[in-house]
């Protein structure tokens, strides 16, 4: 059975290209629903029915898993199986008619304009590490980058004069986006400043570097952008796309349209990306709820 997971891990890494992080996903996913399969004393995926995989769902339940959770596993185990069918590994697909949860969709937590002018202008200008941040910070608001697409910028990614950024998202698609003046002047600043006193060795081709002179990590940001949070008195919680839920919430709050907006997140389908809509539209009847004399 564990031959059946390398194999599909390896046609969603050559056929699919997906990222690595989704990869880890499935892996878990699917050896997690295996273990229990063994447990149940099925050796072979033609054995698994339906209510095997339903039964493994209703345990995942019990737990207390959410209904994301819970779906991902379903998509997951879906794929698997689809996976197995379309190559004859299988005679039938149990997941066939298998319903997903609907999953109540949470409207994303954005900083305001304030809070984020706060919290970009926390990280101090002269040391090495400071510029290193406010790079980052600058860069992720002033693209809308997820912080894996942050993290994995090599310096020959970023092109100062022309004023863009290029970088490669989810299921290896390259995507353009243009960055600002301010954010062009913050990495120019750690570029030929900071960045040379964190390098080790030439060879090193990552943009942001750590202290021994290796590729930042998402692990890494995640700890930078919580310190820097707390500096600015930011009372929300940050989350690593609180930045990349800002962006998009500010562009559209100005008169950016949707398509462009998808294009520059790197959003597959629009539907995606029309969640920020709501989100306006909630702080539009706050503003106004707050604000007008008779609301």
């Amino acid at each position: 059975m564990k031959s059946s997971i390398d194999s599909f891990l390896h046609y969603l890494t050559v056929e699919k290209g997906l990222a690595q992080n989704t990869l880890q996903s499935y892996r878990r996913d699917i050896t997690h629903f295996v273990s229990e399969l063994d447990r149940a004393g099925i050796s072979n995926f033609n054995e698994t029915n339906r209510q095997h995989i339903m039964t493994y769902l209703l345990s995942l339940k019990k737990e207390g898993k959410a209904t994301s959770t819970i779906s991902r596993h379903i998509s997951s185990i879906r794929a698997f199986y689809q996976y197995l069918f379309r190559d004859q590994l299988i005679k039938h697909d149990p997941t066939v008619h298998l319903e997903t949860p609907k999953i109540e969709r949470r409207l994303p937590q954005v900083l305001s304009a304030t809070e984020v002018e706060a919290l970009l202008a926390a990280p101090e200008h002269a040391p090495a590490f400071g510029q290193r941040d406010r790079a980052m910070l600058e860069i992720l608001y002033a693209t809308g980058m997820r912080v894996s697409e942050l993290t994995s910028l090599n310096v020959e990614d970023v092109h100062l004069q022309m004023e863009f950024v290029k970088c490669m998202g989810k299921g290896s698609k390259e995507r353009i986006i243009p960055l600002g003046q301010i954010a062009v002047n913050a990495v120019e600043t750690y570029m030929l400043s900071g960045r040379a006193q964190l390098l080790r060795s030439k060879k090193e081709k990552a943009l942001f570097l750590n202290h021994h002179g290796r590729r930042l990590t998402r692990q890494g940001f995640w700890k930078i952008i919580k310190k820097y949070a707390k500096e600015a008195n930011i009372k929300k919680e940050i989350k690593p796309h609180t930045l990349r839920h800002s962006f998009a919430t500010h562009l559209l709050e100005n008169g950016a349209d949707l398509r462009s907006v998808q294009e520059m997140l790197g959003h597959a389908d629009i539907s995606t990306t029309q969640i920020y809509t709501h989100v306006t539209k909630t702080r539009l009847k706050d503003v106004y709820s707050k604000t007008h004399p008779r609301a």
